[in-house]
């Protein structure tokens, strides 16, 4: 049977999911799943956790979902890549995703490996994250799958509109959903999914939401995926460096920026809660989304 992931954002819903990833220690997997104990309250449509370079988090990333979806009754995904897998591999991961009782796939092409500065499909891999889709779009059609967009372009597109044809092959290829990267500037994101309906595009178009709750860490992270910080918000950040005072600031923007997307007619909200609660729950009661009595 097709799980299609689509169907949590139909028309007059705000379809909600939650992005984790898998924990280094036992410790660290017992704090996840208290932190997606309060997360489940607010009633996510699914759970997502990621995918390590070359499959590095592969047995883990199936642990943690099979556990959340056993422990909280929440369908769940589990991110692929291409990176550092054969064909063969790729297929041997989705069957046993199958076995854990998955539900959708966010299909990825992937970051190349650490100290390695471009992608290269191994012997017998896949090159492009639209390859990665039609395999399991054709072979393991009981998944829905999910493909990621970048409001700001991709940091390897070659301009922004081979990036737009690049997401248009992903959907042609099996895709459901587009679920975003991170951004801050709204207008990115309204202009991109503008951008998206004038070609064509007609799947869902879900913006990625990272709460900042510290300076220093969402630097590091913007540097790496090439998302841009509001010269305004960095400067009140900067005013003070207690961390409740950058916690209170980037709960207020985030907020502002959630209320302002809802407004724009979004489907849904994908948040990337870096394995926590507390600044995701606090935007989404900030926007009135209540937790279950």
């Amino acid at each position: 049977m097709n799980r299609s992931i689509a169907a949590n954002y139909a028309p007059g819903k705000l379809g909600i999911s939650f992005e984790l990833f898998p924990p280094k220690t036992v410790d660290g997997d017992e704090a996840l799943l208290a932190h997606v104990r309060e997360l489940a309250r607010f009633r996510p449509d699914y759970i997502t956790c990621t995918y390590g370079a070359g499959g590095s988090t592969r047995d883990k990333t199936l642990e943690i979902v099979r556990r959340v979806k056993q422990q909280f009754q929440i369908p769940v995904a589990s991110h692929l890549t291409c990176v550092g897998s054969t064909v063969d591999q790729l297929r041997r991961f989705l069957t046993d995703a199958d076995q854990y009782g998955v539900d959708y796939i966010v299909a990825l092409r992937g970051d190349p490996p650490r100290g390695e500065s471009s992608f290269r499909a191994v012997e017998g891999g896949l090159r492009y994250a639209n390859e990665l889709v039609r395999l399991i779009h054709t072979e393991f059609p009981q998944f829905g799958i999910a493909v990621a967009g970048y409001p700001e372009t991709h940091r390897e597109a070659a301009s922004p509109q081979a990036d737009l044809e690049n997401l248009q092959r992903k959907l042609a290829a099996g895709g459901q959903v587009v679920l975003t990267q991170l951004f801050y500037h709204n207008d990115d994101f309204l202009r991109f999914r503008d951008r998206c309906q004038a070609i064509g595009i007609d799947a869902p178009i879900v913006p990625g939401i990272l709460p900042v709750t510290n300076l220093a860490q969402i630097q590091r992270i913007t540097a790496m995926c090439g998302a841009k910080l509001p010269a305004h918000f960095v400067e009140q950040l900067s005013r003070n460096a207690d961390p409740d005072w950058q916690f209170q600031v980037g709960i207020e923007f985030a907020s502002r920026q959630v209320s302002e997307l809802i407004r724009h007619g979004i489907p849904g909200l994908h948040f990337y809660v870096l394995n926590k609660s507390q600044a995701t729950a606090a935007v989404l009661n900030a926007v009135g989304i209540a937790r279950a009595s």
